[in-house]
């Protein structure tokens, strides 16, 4: 695929689980825990793509240091 995408899978126990695989393919991000209800994971879904757009980046103090 040309374009990033969220990934929604059943895992080994059987619980609903997702990844972000960006245009290279290349997971970048993934569920923490694992859902029982298909609802539930879509739900942390729209969370992730609702809070991203306002959150900014924080780091320990080398990062800051090479921040200006």
């Amino acid at each position: 695929m040309s374009v990033s995408y969220f990934y929604v899978y059943k895992d080994a126990a059987n619980f609903w689980r997702w990844k972000f695989v960006a245009k290279n393919g290349k997971i970048i991000a993934d569920s923490a825990e694992s859902y029982i209800n298909l609802v539930d994971c879509e739900h942390g879904i729209s969370l992730l793509k609702e809070q991203c757009k306002e959150s900014p980046v924080v780091g320990d103090d080398s990062f800051t240091r090479l921040r200006p």
